[in-house]
Parts: C-alpha cells; structure tokens; sequence
C-alpha cells in the first residue's frame, strides 16, 4: 500500500520541484523589475515588491538604442523565421511524397546539421561575410540565422506532411487540381499545427541567439537586443532593477507568441517527431 501510494505521489511531486525549479529564476526576474531599490538590496528576501515602481522599466525603455535594437531583433527573427519556413515547407514536401536518388542523404545531412553546434560555424560565416564585404549589417544575420534553423524546420516538417494521407491529395488530382493546387488547398491548410511548431522554435531560437551578432555585427545600428542587453548591464552597473526590467521587456514578446501557439506548437512538434 505504501508503495503504491509512493508510486502516485512521486511523478507529481517531481513535476512540481522542476516547475518550481524552472519559474523561480523568471519569477524573481519580473518581480525585481517592479521593486523599489530598497526591496531590492535589502539584506533579506521580499517576495512581493512592497511599493510597486515603474521606474526601472522606463529607464530600460529611455536606454541610448533601445528601439534601434527592438527593430533590429524584430526584423532578422520575423524574416529568417519566414525564409526558413517558405524553404522548409518546400524540401519537406518534396522529402515525404516523393522518391528520389540522395534522398535519405539528404534527410542524414539535415540531421547532422541540426545535431552540429552553432559555434563550430562561426569562423566559417566571419570569414564569408567579410570577405563578401557585408559585415555590420542585418542580411547576413538573416542569411546566417536561416541556415541556423533550416534544418530542424525541414525535419519537423517532413513529419507533418507525411502525417497527412495521401488519399487526400490524390483525390484532389483527380477533381482536376495539379500537384501544386492540391498541395496548397488541400495540404497545407493541414500543415497549421506544423508551421506553428516550428515557427515557434524558430523564433525563440533567433531572438535569443548572441554568438553569431556578437562576431558579425559591431556597428550598434546592426546589433540585436542579446547584445544590447549585456552592455545595457556594463552601462548601468549593478543597478539590477534596470537590468531586470530590461530582461523582462525581451522576455515579452516570446512569452505572448507562445501564449497564442502554445496548443499547435505542441501538437506539431508531437507530430513531427514520430511520423516520416
């Protein structure tokens, strides 16, 4: 009996320690960010901001270069989200319904793609972009931050249209669609769950990136809100209300999308991963 009572009770309480684990640090983040300066050093903990201020957030958002930069993020990860997608959907069509010489090579090179490092690549994408004369400026960040989720997309993808029944798409050629009518009326309304999915990770995966700006991008009026964020700290010092506030408003924009995506971003990656 008591095993079997263990047995219930562990799995939940295990859920419950990472969860706490896992939302303490963005809890203590927002909170800080609303406390006063004398909550904040206090010598013991205050849970709760006791005076609630907004005045670390408008000294984040009053920042030398901050709408320079929430544009700047904004422009790279929408466009290297949206290429990436447009690119995917087309090789992951072409991987699931169709036979071809080189394909499971090519599904094996995506892979290895995705399970290589970003970092191993930098020297590589320095060396191209300088040579190409295109250093400190936003299309190689878009170029190189594609390439960088490509292959996960691809992947993800591939699984989503092989999920969707052939019948489906062979009856709409015979009604007298073409390949490409069938799949853009009958296929990719399907593909949703998918495209929401991986457009989600896309996403998260580009506004956080640091590395690759950090190398390519040295002119301010080219660099993205990671970068801003660690000289924003440098600048102002151990004013950690500021710095919390500023961490907090790059938070935002991800928590809302994935508020919005959450439902078919998990049941795409769910699909994704166990059809193909």
């Amino acid at each position: 009996m008591k095993r079997s009572l263990f047995g219930r009770i562990w799995p939940g309480a295990t859920a419950v320690v990472l969860f706490l684990g896992l939302v303490f640090p963005v809890y203590w983040m927002f909170t800080t960010a609303f406390k006063d300066n004398k909550d904040i050093v206090s010598d013991t903990p205050v849970w709760f901001p006791t005076s609630p201020t907004f005045e670390h957030f408008e000294k984040a958002v009053d920042a030398e270069g901050f709408w320079t930069f929430v544009a700047n993020s904004f422009i790279t990860t929408v466009v290297a989200v949206l290429l990436s997608l447009v690119i995917a959907l087309l090789a992951s069509f072409a991987i699931a319904r169709m036979r071809f010489r080189g394909r499971r090579s090519f599904i094996l090179v995506m892979m290895m793609a995705q399970m290589a490092p970003w970092e191993v690549m930098v020297i590589a994408y320095y060396m191209i972009v300088r040579d190409a004369d295109m250093l400190n400026s936003l299309p190689p960040l878009i170029a190189v931050y594609t390439l960088c989720v490509l292959p996960f997309t691809v992947l993800t993808l591939r699984g989503y249209v092989a999920a969707v029944p052939k019948e489906l798409e062979e009856s709409a050629m015979v009604d007298g669609c073409t390949r490409a009518q069938a799949f853009r009326r009958v296929i990719f309304p399907l593909l949703a769950p998918g495209l929401m999915a991986t457009s989600l990770f896309g996403f998260i995966t580009v506004w956080n990136e640091f590395p690759y700006v950090l190398i390519l991008s040295k002119d301010p009026s080219a660099q993205t809100l990671p970068l801003w964020l660690t000289g924003f700290r440098s600048t102002f010092g151990d004013d950690w209300g500021a710095t919390m506030a500023a961490s907090s408003l790059f938070a935002v924009p991800i928590l809302i999308l994935f508020v919005f995506l959450q439902r078919k971003a998990v049941g795409g990656l769910t699909s994704g991963a166990v059809k193909g």
